[in-house]
């Protein structure tokens, strides 16, 4: 399979996508994605570092660190990359909310969920499909809003979890 097949594919699966938000309300979905905007991370590893005192301190500085690795690997990539968004670059296409940045490859809202994700499926394993599960949606919803590729998605899935297994094997 060469690269023109695989956008192919990609953009196949992105209108596929993308076309059950059409004439529908996305409240629902916009707010889903925004519980990925980081806010929360910083949330919950406060509140587990000031009343969690087996895990919470670590899970904190293991988190802390990821995120101060994956955000300029993330913005890199982007650079890099420089893939227009799916909303910017195809026809016909209205994106359901207004991205941060011009560029789609990798999602960061989903790099930074699978990050958190995979932290705390380490150090709290009976929560740890809860967050993967939130994780897979914060990831399809960046698609259902028109912002990002499938394969922008699972390039920010890979990059989440190399970043949290490695912050893990410094500090876990």
């Amino acid at each position: 399979m060469n690269l023109k097949s695989l956008t192919k594919y990609d953009t196949d699966l992105f209108y596929f996508i993308y076309r059950l938000t059409v004439k529908r309300d996305c409240r629902s979905i916009i707010w889903l994605s925004k519980t990925g905007d980081g806010y929360l991370y910083f949330v919950i590893g406060m509140l587990l570092w000031a009343f969690e005192p087996e895990h919470g301190e670590l899970f904190l500085y293991t988190a802390l660190m990821a995120y101060a690795l994956e955000l300029p690997i993330y913005v890199l990539l982007k650079k890099m990359f420089k893939r227009p968004r799916p909303c910017d670059f195809l026809m016909n296409l209205t994106a359901h909310v207004t991205p941060s940045d011009k560029f789609s490859l990798p999602s960061g809202h989903t790099a930074a969920a699978w990050l958190m994700a995979s932290i705390v499926a380490h150090y709290y394993p009976p929560f740890a499909v809860l967050a993967y599960c939130w994780a897979l949606l914060i990831g399809l919803s960046r698609v259902l809003l028109g912002v990002h590729y499938p394969s922008d998605v699972v390039a920010g899935t890979l990059l989440g979890i190399t970043i949290a297994s490695l912050s893990i094997s410094i500090l876990g």
